[in-house]
């Protein structure tokens, strides 16, 4: 099969992929990597490695596995020290260090804004289920404080740690779209433009936020109750928390080591130098050295006798991510020896119109679908990355604002079928109506606000 009914098989397995696994529950690595054979048959990719016009052509089972190892390949320590860097600044209570700078730093007058900033800041490295639950004690204790609307504070965090799940490395979603679309090892640009991108979500989340708080109420915004966990009481809890320098390394030493590595690739330097600093300045060995400023981190804190048990931990965390990670790396391969790209490229004026809003449209279907950001990013990644060039998002600064847009669809929406609306819905107080009227909303506002502020800057880039 080729040509506009390949499209068309292709278009019926993304909407079997979604059915299996929003209605039918079916595990998305079993979705995708299903979906992906049965596409791969219908193109007419051979069973057994053979010869066609003199030339070798790879079977299926090749093609499947040459997908799902080149992911693995190419993200796979990524991920997981990424993922890792994280849990230690969880467990150190760095992460709490880190949000009480950001406090400092917007003043207590502006609670609502120090929770949406602080929120940014920890999503980072830290998963944006995780870091709502750590910092909701901090929350409740503003609220306690400041009699401002809980719904409103819930509502700020939630818009922070989902913009900087979805935009920043090293949060996995990011680093691994990054690196189906060719630009994993310039990672500094990717942060940098997830650093812009972010503006105009943070400005929409905290409008949203005051003004969903005067029309929504918690249940701890009638009580108040005197029990909440104080600030104190919850660093107390940690023992004493990491210093400044301390808690940061973790993020600002692969950030710097990755800025290094650029400038010193962009330079041309030549030298023992330069290779050292282009060495260390690859994503697997800045988040390594990241990795060791979190092992001294616990060292500092007497909690290095607990790396190997965070280790494991964190492995379990990360490891169905890499899987559908790499299934989806899968499906972008079987694109590709298809012949659909073949035929798009000949037929691309309809694409070519669609532009940057084709990534946001996609990831937005299959997170409204699924639930998981992280599994909407990764899928959409491996099915643009052949695309790119059709699209007219092959240049580097083109294929970073790619994973952003990829990121805001990936926003776009949070309901019922996905966790972290649970975990904002009863961390917050509210009831699962509450949450629609609030988290739900809110992503929507996001993500179509993260993709007006794309957009603009795909008219300039």
């Amino acid at each position: 099969m080729s040509g506009f009914p390949l499209i068309i098989a292709f278009i019926i397995a993304i909407i079997v992929m979604i059915v299996a696994i929003s209605r039918y529950k079916v595990h998305p690595f079993l979705s995708i990597m299903g979906v992906s054979l049965l596409l791969g048959l219908t193109a007419g990719i051979p069973l057994v490695n053979t010869v066609v016009d003199g030339k070798p052509v790879q079977g299926i089972v090749n093609v499947i596995g040459a997908g799902f190892s080149g992911t693995f390949t190419s993200i796979g320590i990524v991920i997981i020290l990424g993922a890792l860097i994280g849990s230690i600044l969880e467990k150190t209570g760095a992460a709490l260090k880190l949000a009480d700078m950001v406090i400092k730093a917007v003043g207590k007058k502006r609670p609502a804004l120090a929770m949406e900033l602080m929120g940014w800041v920890v999503s980072i490295p830290v998963f944006c289920d995780s870091g709502f639950v750590i910092l909701n004690p901090i929350r409740k204790s503003l609220v306690k404080r400041t009699r401002i609307s809980s719904v409103t504070m819930s509502v700020a965090l939630s818009a922070g740690l989902y913009i900087s799940h979805v935009f920043i490395p090293p949060t996995p979603g990011p680093i691994a779209a990054a690196n189906s679309l060719g630009i994993g090892n310039n990672m500094l640009l990717v942060m940098g433009m997830g650093a812009l991108v972010s503006i105009f979500p943070l400005i929409a989340g905290y409008c949203f936020a005051k003004y969903i708080g005067q029309n929504v109420k918690a249940a701890d915004d009638a009580t108040h109750e005197e029990n909440a966990v104080s600030y104190e009481e919850l660093v107390k809890s940690y023992g004493k928390l990491p210093g400044s320098f301390n808690s940061v390394a973790p993020i600002i030493v692969p950030i710097l080591l990755m800025a290094l590595g650029s400038i010193s690739a962009m330079a041309g330097w030549k030298g023992s130098i330069a290779n050292l600093l282009s060495f260390l300045g690859t994503p697997v060995m800045a988040l390594a050295v990241g990795t060791v400023c979190g092992v001294f981190q616990l060292a500092t804190a007497n909690k290095l006798k607990e790396f190997y048990d965070l280790t494991n931990d964190t492995l379990k965390t990360v490891g169905p991510i890499l899987f559908v990670t790499a299934a989806g790396g899968v499906l972008g391969k079987i694109i590709a020896v298809s012949g659909m790209v073949d035929y798009i490229t000949a037929n691309a004026e309809m694409l070519e119109t669609i532009g940057i809003f084709f990534p946001f449209i996609l990831a937005a279907i299959l997170k409204t679908a699924q639930g998981s950001s992280t599994v909407a990013i990764t899928t959409t990644a491996g099915i643009l990355a052949p695309l790119l060039g059709v699209l007219g998002l092959d240049t580097p600064t083109m294929a970073a604002l790619t994973v952003m847009a990829i990121g805001a669809g990936a926003m776009t929406v949070s309901h019922a079928n996905d966790s972290y609306f649970w975990v904002v819905t009863n961390f917050g107080e509210m009831t699962p109506d509450q949450g629609y009227k609030t988290q739900t909303v809110a992503t929507l506002v996001l993500g179509i606000s993260s993709m007006a502020g794309i957009f603009l800057l795909s008219l300039v880039c």
